[in-house]
């Protein structure tokens, strides 16, 4: 702890429901400091981080700027105290131009009080030039990337001339030239006196940028200190509470016959795609951001229609050209946004498993609510969803519980084969070691399961056959025991590139 900390939250205490959430927790950040706040989902920190943002009360502690006792009523006034959060679930209002998402609640107005357009779409392209970002000021955002709706957010709390910046997760969406571009960014906010706290799962990034840490259990404070002094190993220790192996997982069985087989398959985001997958096989698909992976996957699935090739499913031709035909045909697709396209955030967490398969749960036009609320136990005791009531809304569980949820939708939907897009994208160590055992089981079943990630490492840990995708190609295959991360980042960035048979 520092003697005169630019930010301070000291013994703060917040409940939900009577369910203790932080539990007297200390947090201190100096000025000109980018600190690591760190721990499982479900540990308090986004609760820490919204009592600092003026989203709840604290119903204990206080919270100090520069030794100053402050009372964050709201957001607004959060803001005010020079606070900027950017939240992993993107804060983008769809239907807006680029600009006015930019200046949303804070618009530059004329002695007329007119809107000063242009005036904030120079700005808006100013700030976005910093980030090496080329957009269109009046773009709507809808048409956006995730990757560059992220770097507006950001872009959105530079605006602001921030003391503060609440950063989570900010490098989820992001390509690895734009994460030196932001961590470049950072260290030049830090070196102007601008404190960030920075959250992440990537404990690479976390070592890379970060001066100083503090980790969250449970709801308390287990450790602070220097990350000059600390090593990955000690700090993963001390999220979970005991040590996580970087073992890959070994689970051979023998494969059964082929489930999916794609031929020449070809859009404009892809080309001549050839692959097969078996039963009891786990496949990935690696690669750099824009190699076309999600986009096969989403035609694959129905979502995109516009491609060429041949598709069989159980040696049956298929044209999957509606998501409802892919479930038809055996498919289940778990993306990689969650928010977006996996959940329906204000449906309870019960609805949102039962969503894909309400037939198994329907008599004469009404639900059972007793072979609902049972066959959720089940998965909640397979899965280990932490859930107390499965009726609240979706979105306040943790993302490793989510992503959890979903994974039971398509297991009641009866899916024999289950693509993931990106699986433990912003979800902890230890709930990534959760997932990936449960992805292993489902193999084990029997399922064809396919593995759409940006980490090599992920990949390497859990398939048994690996894909490299580069521009829209399959440019080299390799098996659990020949691949190395050094050699696939070779064929994901175009510097090594062969014609990829299937073996």
């Amino acid at each position: 702890m520092t003697s005169n900390p630019f930010i301070t939250m000291q013994e703060i205490k917040k409940s939900f429901n009577g369910v203790p959430v932080l539990k007297g927790v200390t947090l201190q950040v100096e000025q000109g400091e980018i600190h690591a706040l760190l721990g499982e989902n479900g540990a308090g920190k986004s609760t820490l981080m919204n009592i600092l943002g003026g989203v709840h009360q604290p119903d204990s502690g206080a919270i100090y700027i520069n030794g100053e006792e402050v009372k964050m009523l709201n957001p607004r006034v959060s803001q005010e105290h020079g606070i900027s959060f950017i939240h992993q679930e993107l804060n983008m209002v769809s239907d807006l131009r680029v600009y006015e998402n930019m200046f949303l609640g804070s618009e530059l107005r004329n002695k007329f009080g007119f809107l000063k357009v242009e005036e904030m779409c120079r700005q808006t392209h100013e700030i976005l030039s910093k980030l090496g970002v080329d957009i269109d000021p009046k773009e709507y955002v809808r048409n956006l990337a995730t990757s560059y709706k992220q770097l507006i957010e950001i872009s959105k709390a530079l605006l602001h001339k921030s003391r503060l910046i609440i950063m989570d997760e900010p490098t989820t969406s992001l390509a690895e030239h734009e994460v030196n571009r932001l961590f470049g960014l950072m260290k030049n906010l830090k070196n102007s006196g601008v404190s960030i706290i920075y959250i992440s799962h990537k404990l690479k990034e976390i070592k890379e940028v970060c001066d100083g840490y503090t980790v969250l259990r449970d709801g308390e404070l287990v450790r602070t200190g220097s990350m000059e002094h600390e090593d990955i190993e000690t700090i993963t220790k001390t999220m979970v509470g005991k040590a996580i192996s970087q073992e890959r997982f070994l689970h051979e069985h023998p494969f059964g016959p082929v489930v999916l087989d794609v031929n020449g398959l070809t859009s404009n985001a892809f080309k001549d795609i050839n692959f097969a997958v078996r039963k009891g096989e786990i496949v990935g698909f690696t690669g750099l951001a824009g190699d076309g992976r999600t986009e096969l996957f989403e035609s694959l699935f129905g979502y995109r229609k516009k491609y060429t090739g041949e598709v069989k499913i159980n040696g049956q031709v298929v044209k999957i050209d509606h998501p409802r035909k892919a479930l038809k045909a055996g498919m289940g697709l778990v993306p990689r946004d969650r928010k977006e396209n996996a959940i329906i955030k204000d449906l309870s967490v019960l609805h949102n498993m039962s969503l894909s398969s309400m037939g198994n749960f329907e008599k004469g036009g009404f639900i059972q609510d007793k072979e609902e609320r049972t066959k959720f136990q089940f998965y909640k005791e397979a899965l280990n969803i932490k859930v107390h009531n499965p009726r609240i809304a979706i979105d306040k569980l943790s993302g490793g519980n989510q992503q959890k949820v979903i994974i039971a939708k398509w297991l009641e939907a009866e899916t024999e084969l289950l693509i993931f897009d990106n699986p433990t994208q912003g979800i902890d160590v230890g709930a990534k070691q959760e997932i990936y055992q449960q992805i292993v089981e489902l193999a084990k079943l029997g399922k064809a399961v396919i593995i759409l990630s940006s980490e090599a490492p992920e990949v390497m840990r859990i398939c048994h056959n690996i894909n490299v995708m580069f521009h829209g190609e399959i440019t080299a295959r390799f098996t659990a025991d020949e691949a190395n991360e050094e050699e696939i980042m070779n064929y994901a960035t175009g510097s090594k590139r062969e014609v990829a048979q299937i073996g």
